[in-house]
Parts: structure tokens; C-alpha cells; sequence
């Protein structure tokens, strides 16, 4: 059975070099997530350990004790900002993925961070990409496309999609 929980720092430490592991995996199979292929497990681990200082919340799908999927939330540090945040790093493991893992993920981010009174967020993904049914099917609204924003894996410029999702009440037309 599949458990999302929490990582905190100390876990962040920890278990770096199983989540470098799971982003090596994502990496290598074409997720465009922030990382060129071939991703050195060094550099993908010191990444991880990073976010245990960071302004971040980071849960992890663990299924018999192994991570097998990751999503984080990070939070702007300007006081105007206070209300929203930026969903980054939804991964799931190539093994574990056709299970409803990553909709698992961002549920548990979402329902988080409407708990903490937050009622924005927004993200951005490779445009096209088999990311993009999950966010529309969750509610997410499209905000455009920014072409060659970002390299893929392979070092190809691809689109970007930014998405974003209100938590709260509906913003008042503008």
C-alpha cells in the first residue's frame, strides 16, 4: 500500500540518495524537470539536500518504505506574495506511474495548502506533455504557453504551459 507523508528536513537528509534515485529516473525518462540527461545522481542529490533549507514542504509517496513519487510546494519570500505558492517536482517513479499516484501527490499538496490558508497556486510544465491531462483534469486553469522556455532532457527547447489554481473563493472579475 501507497502512503503520502511528509518529508521533512531531517527525511530530506536522510533519504537523499533515494530521491536523487527517483529524479536520475525521471530525468532518464524524459520528464522535463528542470535537469539535462544524463543527470549525475551527485548533482540530483545535492539538489534534494538543498531543499532541506529551503522555503519548501516536500511529501513523499512511499509504497513498502520506498519513495516512489515526490511533490513540493515552494513559497515565495516577499510579503505580497504570502497568499500562494508554486507546485514543483510532482514525480512519480517510471515503476509506479498508471496508478493514480500523481493525482494522490496533488491532492495531498493541494488540500495542504488550502489548510494553510493559501489561495493560490501555480506551476509550469512542458507543453504537450502527458503532465498537462493531470492539471486540467484537476482543475487547473491554463494561463499560456511561453515558447522555448526550457531545454528537455535532451537538451531540445521546448514550450512551457503555465497553470494555475484558485483554492479559495473565486477572484473577483477584473
Amino acid at each position: 500500500m501507497t502512503v503520502v507523508v511528509r518529508l521533512g528536513a531531517e527525511q530530506l537528509l536522510a533519504r537523499a540518495d533515494e530521491l536523487a534515485a527517483l529524479l536520475v529516473d525521471a530525468v532518464d525518462g524524459g520528464a522535463s524537470v528542470g535537469f539535462l540527461a544524463p543527470l549525475d545522481p551527485a548533482e540530483a542529490r545535492a539538489w534534494w539536500q538543498a531543499r532541506a533549507a529551503g522555503p519548501y514542504t516536500v511529501w513523499g509517496a512511499l509504497d513498502g518504505g520506498r519513495i516512489v513519487g515526490t511533490v513540493t510546494l515552494a513559497f515565495p519570500d516577499k510579503p505580497n506574495s504570502r497568499h500562494r505558492a508554486e507546485l514543483v517536482k510532482l514525480i512519480v517513479h517510471g515503476d509506479a506511474r498508471g496508478r493514480g499516484l500523481g493525482r494522490r501527490l496533488l491532492t495531498t499538496a493541494e488540500e495542504a495548502a488550502a489548510a494553510a490558508d493559501l489561495t493560490l497556486l501555480h506551476l509550469d510544465t512542458e507543453t504537450d506533455s502527458p503532465a498537462e491531462r493531470l492539471y486540467r483534469s484537476a482543475g487547473w486553469t491554463r494561463a499560456g504557453v511561453i515558447p522555448d522556455y526550457a531545454a528537455d532532457p535532451g537538451g531540445v527547447l521546448r514550450g512551457t504551459t503555465l497553470y494555475y489554481k484558485h483554492l479559495g473563493p473565486a477572484a473577483p472579475a477584473g
